[in-house]
């Protein structure tokens, strides 16, 4: 059975991101990210996805 999909998609221009799960009694630790060859990864908290934008620059930071 394939996994759910996430519930928000956030495009970003750089490939090392953070995600803290939103304001207040929401949110989670802030937890660092990288984003590889996929193009995309996925908060191990609140699995909001972070995908990588088509525009961004190849090294992008």
């Amino acid at each position: 059975m394939p996994a759910p999909p996430p519930p928000e998609t956030v495009v970003v221009k750089a490939r090392r991101i953070w995600c803290d799960g939103g304001e207040g009694a929401l949110g989670h630790p802030r937890v660092f990210l990288a984003i590889g060859p996929r193009g995309f990864v996925d908060c191990p908290y609140c699995d909001r996805r972070f995908v990588l934008a088509e525009d961004a620059p190849l090294e992008a930071h």
